[in-house]
Order: C-alpha cells, then sequence, then structure tokens
C-alpha cells in the first residue's frame, strides 16, 4: 500500500485514525500493530512472516542479552546482529552475489550456477536497521528493553516509516512507547506536515519523473539530455523521498510519536561532509553511531580516520542496494568525505565564497546521483559522457517529445524552492494557507493519473 494511494487516503489512514483515537491507551500498540501488518502485507502477504520472524527473534535475542552474565553479552550481540544480517544478505545480495559469480565463471570458460531470483522484501533493509539497533541499544544500555514483544513489534512494523524510513534508532522512541503528548495543536500541525510531504510527492517528484526515465534509458544521452534528466533526477529523488520521510513524520505526530527530521535543506550545503548532516540524517546518524564509531571513528589516528569514513560510505552505499552502481556510488562519497576532512586538517576551512562552495558540492551531488540512478555501470558511463557533451550537443528527438512545458515549470520551480527554502521555513506560519489549495490540486492530480512507487521502496 503506498501513501500516495486513493485507498491509503481515503480509506486506510481515516480508519486508523478513527480507531487509534477511540481505543484505550494501553492497547494502542496493539492497535498500531494490527493496522501496521495489514498495511505492510497488503502487496505481499508472504512477505509479513519474515518481518514477524525478525521480529521475534530480535526480541528475544536481546531478552537473552540483557539477563546474560556479562562475559556472554557479547555472544548474544553476535548472535542477534548475525541473524539479522544474513536475513538482509540472503534476500537483498544473494542474487548479485550469484550474478557476480555467474559473470566471474561465464569470462573463465566455466558453467554458470543455475539459480531462481529472490524477490526482495520492501522494507528489509529499513526494518533490519531498526532491530539492530535495538540489539545494539540494550548492549550499550542507552535505552531500556520494550516492556512486551507487542511495544517492541510495533516499533519495528510502525506504519508510517515502514517500507522507506527515515530509520528509527531505538532508544530515540523508546519512551514515547510509554508517554505520548496528544492535542489537537500537534495533531493539525502533523496533517499540515503530511499534507507538505504529499505535494511534493505528487506535484514535483512525480512529474519530473518522466523526464528522467526518458534519459536513462537512453542509450547514448547527448549534453542537454543527459543534464536535463540528472539535473531532474536530482530534483526527483529529493522531492520524492523528502516528501514521503515528511508524510512519515507527519503521521507519526497525528498519532503523538516525534520522529527526528530526516532532510534539511540539503542541497544547500557546502560540502559534501555538511550534506551527509542534511541528507537521510535518520541513515546517516545511524551509520556513524553504529557503524563508524564501532569502527573507531575518529580515536584511532588520522588515517584510520580517513579509512572509516571511506568504509562506513562505501558500506551506505551497498546498504541501498545490490548492483555495482550504489558500490561505486559509496565509493565516491567516501572518498570525497576522507579527502575534505584532510583538507580540512591540513589547510582550514574552505574560504571560497557561499556560492561557489554550494554549486561545487551540487556537482559533487549530482555527479552520485547520476551512477545512484543508473541500472548500470555502463549506463552510468554513458551519462557522464552525454554531460561531458561526448555524444553531441543539442537535445535529441527521443526526448524532445517528453520535454513538456508543465514539467520544464516544475523543474525550474523545483529548483527555485529548494533554495528559496530556508526563508520558507522562517515564514512557515505565514504561509500555511498555501497548503490546503495545493493539497487539494495534489488530491486531484492523483485522482487524475496512476500513482508511481515511491523510489526508496527498492532498498
Amino acid at each position: 500500500m503506498l501513501f500516495s494511494s486513493q485507498l491509503f487516503l481515503y480509506l486506510f489512514l481515516p480508519l486508523f485514525l478513527l480507531t487509534y483515537y477511540l481505543c484505550p491507551q494501553r492497547f494502542r500498540s496493539a492497535h498500531m500493530l494490527l493496522f501496521s501488518y495489514v498495511f505492510y502485507g497488503w502487496w505481499r502477504p508472504d512477505f509479513l512472516g519474515l518481518l514477524i520472524g525478525v521480529t521475534v527473534v530480535s526480541y528475544y535475542v536481546a531478552a537473552a542479552l540483557e539477563a546474560a552474565a556479562v562475559q556472554n553479552r557479547k555472544r548474544w550481540l553476535a548472535v542477534g546482529v548475525t541473524a539479522n544480517l544474513a536475513a538482509l544478505g540472503y534476500f537483498k545480495y544473494a542474487n548479485f552475489g550469484i550474478d557476480s559469480l555467474n559473470a566471474l565463471l561465464t569470462a573463465a570458460g566455466f558453467d554458470t550456477i543455475g539459480w531462481t531470483k529472490i524477490v526482495l522484501p520492501i522494507g528489509l533493509s529499513f526494518y533490519i536497521f531498526q532491530a539492530i539497533s535495538y540489539i545494539i541499544d540494550i548492549y550499550r544500555k542507552t535505552a531500556p528493553p520494550a516492556r512486551n514483544l507487542v511495544d517492541f513489534a510495533a516499533f519495528i512494523a510502525l506504519f508510517p516509516q515502514l517500507v522507506a524510513g527515515p530509520v528509527l534508532r531505538y532508544h530515540d522512541l523508546a519512551e514515547q512507547f510509554y508517554v505520548r503528548t496528544y492535542s489537537w495543536e500537534r495533531f493539525s500541525r502533523g496533517s499540515m506536515i503530511f499534507m507538505v510531504g504529499f505535494c511534493m510527492k505528487v506535484l514535483v517528484a512525480d512529474t519530473v519523473a518522466p523526464l528522467v526515465d526518458a534519459v536513462f534509458a537512453l542509450q547514448a544521452p547527448t549534453l542537454v539530455d543527459a543534464w536535463i534528466g540528472a539535473l531532474a533526477y536530482t530534483i526527483q529523488l529529493f522531492f520524492d523521498f523528502a516528501g514521503y520521510s515528511t508524510m512519515a513524520i507527519g503521521m507519526a505526530l497525528m498519532i503523538g510519536f516525534v520522529f527526528m527530521e530526516n532532510f534539511n535543506d540539503p542541497y544547500v550545503s557546502r560540502s559534501i561532509t555538511e550534506f551527509w548532516k542534511r541528507w537521510h540524517i535518520s541513515l546517516s546518524s545511524w551509520l556513524r553511531e553504529y557503524l563508524y564509531i564501532s569502527l573507531g571513528g575518529n580515536r584511532k589516528g588520522r588515517l584510520r580516520t580517513y579509512i572509516n569514513l571511506f568504509l562506513t560510505m562505501l558500506l551506505g552505499g551497498i546498504w541501498h542496494g545490490a548492483n555495482w552502481t550504489f558500490v561505486l556510488w559509496g565509493m565516491w562519497h567516501g572518498a570525497v568525505l576522507a579527502f575534505e576532512r584532510y583538507w580540512e586538517e591540513k589547510f582550514g576551512p574552505s574560504r571560497l565564497p557561499v556560492p561557489i562552495q554550494v554549486a561545487r558540492t551540487m556537482l559533487l551531488v549530482i555527479i552520485g546521483w547520476v551512477m545512484f540512478r543508473a541500472t548500470t555501470v555502463d549506463g552510468a558511463l554513458q551519462m557522464y559522457a552525454g554531460m561531458l557533451g561526448f555524444n553531441g550537443i543539442g537535445m535529441s528527438d527521443f526526448l524532445m517529445s517528453e520535454v513538456t512545458t508543465d514539467r520544464v515549470a516544475v523543474l525550474i520551480f523545483a529548483f527555485l524552492l529548494v533554495y528559496a527554502m530556508p526563508w520558507i521555513k522562517r515564514n512557515g506560519d505565514n504561509l500555511r494557507w498555501v497548503i490546503l489549495p495545493l493539497f487539494a490540486w495534489a488530491v486531484a492530480t492523483l485522482s487524475a493519473q496512476s500513482f508511481s512507487p515511491f523510489l526508496y521502496f527498492q532498498f
């Protein structure tokens, strides 16, 4: 089920909210869990079993860890983390591993291995990371264990963020399962946030999506083609993923939960280091807390710090998907992060004018997004060739039919909006009246077209 679908908007969400507030408070975790399982199982009920299995195993391993003697706690930690990573590895990376091995076997003249493709469960990466965060938090004693299995299962399956984030850390939400604040002001603010995210997805991301699909389908995009595709994807990905996160944060607030902010104007960043403090904040925070620090962080000398930065982003790239494009995208960001750290330590902060720093960072981000979006490394290289003008300059006939006035206008408006967003946030109270008509327009647009899945569903 999708947030930007009529079934969700007109039936599921109103029914959930109505019954949630009619339900006695002591049963609300069970209520959330039931609706979350219906939400998740709507697409593939069989994958609900995997979600439940991960939940039960993680809960009882953490309980055993909590009760274990000091000398046995690391063993239970290893069991819990390994079990979750094994599930993630099998469902997300087995196809990639076998395909890569078969490519090597073919190149060496050997027979390939027969293999039935595994379907990736939606949201697997997100709820696996949340399960791991729970086990590590119990091990570190940064949060108390869940009161019962139902509370923990509700944390893992909480439907606003179940399939595409934000990535929740258990210690951020543990107390909220005991005490939450309900008020009309909080509910109305959550509704407004939800409407903003809905508009971002339907009015912007879905409008420019055809441009992206058309360009990345070209075999040899020209300079104009490639840059239109790269810029359109830069907008599509932000408004799609930030739109989903905004909707999730809004819905959570409507039922009393406060989620962390997941995007904070990332495209105004002056460096890639700053970009990762503003983009997908929940994931970057998770990677820093549970991976970068575990690798030693910056506590083991400069060289090890650079290596840890690179490895963290490499593994972050692999988390996004089983494809060499994601590996290379992670390596790209890891290398730039390490270089920026080295440069600042050696020469100090950049003295370039802020607009030039922002433009430089955006160029580095866009170069990375091309590899992130391409389905193959060869496809990404063709896009880079086009961006350098190696395939010609002018717009191709194929793309010309996709470049409509409304799409170009939305693309230009979206870039203006991105850089005006800091000002809009400062004056947000005066602009609330704009949201309701925009939301009505988005709902009407949704009714007139078929919905498109959120981009981060594939992760």
